[in-house]
């Protein structure tokens, strides 16, 4: 996948999440462009597996060379696994945020956020062109 790319078959929130739903699980990881203008990360403080989570609020944190952000849950569930392999390599949340990048899984209760965006909402937001 390019750079730049936003691939269509996820959805997104503002806060720069993506969110690829698979049956009754949803994964979770930041944006291309989330990830440019964080720069180098260099820490991922990844959820407990279990750990409820609610729609909108922050679920874990990401450190960069430049600035600490927050990630934010795309709807409410239940942490069921964490991408362990980031402890050790936080950098593929750069080189691949959409593939081997992903952040965590959960089981969502309910509708995710409904103010989640397709590719085309999200390019727009982010000034993309398409």
């Amino acid at each position: 996948m390019t750079a730049g790319t936003i691939p269509p078959e996820l959805k997104y929130a503002k806060t720069h999440e993506w969110v690829r739903t698979e049956g009754a699980r949803a994964t979770v990881g930041i944006t291309d462009h989330a990830q440019a203008e964080l720069t180098d990360i260099v820490f991922v403080e990844l959820p407990a597996v279990g750990k409820e989570i609610a729609a909108g609020t922050v679920v874990m944190v990401l450190e960069s060379v430049k600035t600490v952000a927050e990630v934010y849950a795309p709807g409410t569930g239940r942490v069921t696994e964490v991408n362990t392999e980031l402890k050790a390599h936080p950098e593929l949340v750069n080189r691949e945020p959409y593939g081997a990048g992903w952040l965590f899984r959960f089981e969502p209760r309910g509708p995710l956020e409904p103010a989640l965006m397709d590719a085309r909402g999200y390019g727009q937001l982010v000034g993309a062109p398409g």
